[in-house]
């Protein structure tokens, strides 16, 4: 049985272990050295953007993530969103319910867009965001060179609630009652 949580510090090893062959052996992210469990620890700790983990008998095998899409305070309400799965997880609708969980999560903290940059090719990664309702938004052209080949980025865009004159702020997800999914 699956279930699907906040992440904790503990969890860095682990995620860590899942994101270093898509560092190291793809173009899917454009970081070029893959960060320890000390570093992912480090990243985790924002206070409004929140990182869950999706975990089977007690290990971990995925894990989605949201991020500033910029610094720039006019932007406070669009997040950019990352997932990635171990392995073993791939092909099993775990992604699915993954990124489901952190849209709804988003949702509830009043964010209003969710992005997602897509290194191309990612077939499968494009399929999972256009199931869920994200939407192509636009291509940059070139725009990574990585394992000696530019990159295009794909652009995927999905709107998490209406657009007013008065959005409310973002909170933190400690705030918002999210029970582990089972």
């Amino acid at each position: 049985m699956t279930a699907i949580r906040f992440a904790t510090a503990s969890d860095a090893d682990a995620i860590a272990s899942i994101y270093r062959p898509y560092v190291e052996g793809t173009r899917v992210s454009f970081e070029e050295q893959a960060p320890d469990a000390a570093e992912v620890a480090a990243r985790m700790q924002s206070p409004l953007h929140p990182w869950l983990v999706v975990e089977e008998d007690g290990r971990v095998l995925g894990y989605a993530s949201s991020s500033p899409y910029h610094r720039r305070p006019a932007y406070r309400w669009t997040v950019e969103t990352s997932i990635y799965l171990a392995a073993a997880a791939q092909g099993r609708g775990i992604g699915r319910q993954l990124l489901s969980t952190l849209v709804e999560l988003l949702t509830h903290q009043n964010y209003v867009t969710a992005i997602a940059a897509i290194a191309l090719p990612n077939p499968v990664s494009i399929a999972l965001h256009s199931r869920l309702g994200f939407v192509a938004a636009g291509t940059y052209r070139g725009v990574g060179f990585k394992l000696h080949e530019w990159t295009d980025v794909s652009l995927w865009q999905r709107d998490l609630a209406p657009r007013t004159a008065e959005p409310r702020e973002p909170r933190p997800p400690a705030m918002i009652d999210f029970p582990r999914r089972d």
